[in-house]
């Protein structure tokens, strides 16, 4: 499997647990057979909807920040698993570079969301990377 396919996972769970407040072991696994998620990919998926479930205030009150035009409760269930997941990615997983993340988003965004989607996703992660938020991240002076 690969770590695109890893992230769509990740993004469908991000979506369910808003959905549903929970995560589907049924839907879990039948994604792994569909996707046949290896040990590493695995791993990912964990650190991702577990990482940013436990950060998502955080995680939230960035998008709140760059969100132009749009309240909060407005955005679309399914663009904000896609931005939970790529600011999730761009803060505290190092080892991703943040437009991998961006561009990884967006091709989700355009999988998944409405036609308008995909330069929603760009325009809000685009403000991120710009912001003090992220600026301070790539310094190190942001100790999560």
């Amino acid at each position: 499997m690969s770590r695109k396919a890893a992230r769509e996972v990740a993004m469908r769970l991000l979506y369910q647990k808003d959905i549903s407040s929970t995560y589907s072991m049924d839907a879990l696994s039948m994604m792994m057979d569909e996707f046949k998620i290896d040990k590493v990919d695995a791993e990912y998926i964990d650190d991702v909807i577990y990482g940013a479930d436990s950060n998502k205030s955080k995680i939230d009150e960035y998008i709140k920040r760059h969100v132009k035009g749009w309240r909060f409760d407005r955005i679309s269930k399914i663009d904000l698993a896609i931005l939970r997941l790529a600011i999730y990615e761009m803060i505290y997983m190092d080892d991703i570079p943040y437009k991998v993340s961006i561009n990884e988003a967006v091709e989700l965004a355009k999988l998944y969301g409405d036609e308008k989607s995909s330069s929603f996703i760009n325009g809000v992660l685009g403000g991120f990377v710009r912001s003090e938020d992220f600026l301070n991240k790539l310094s190190g002076e942001d100790k999560q």
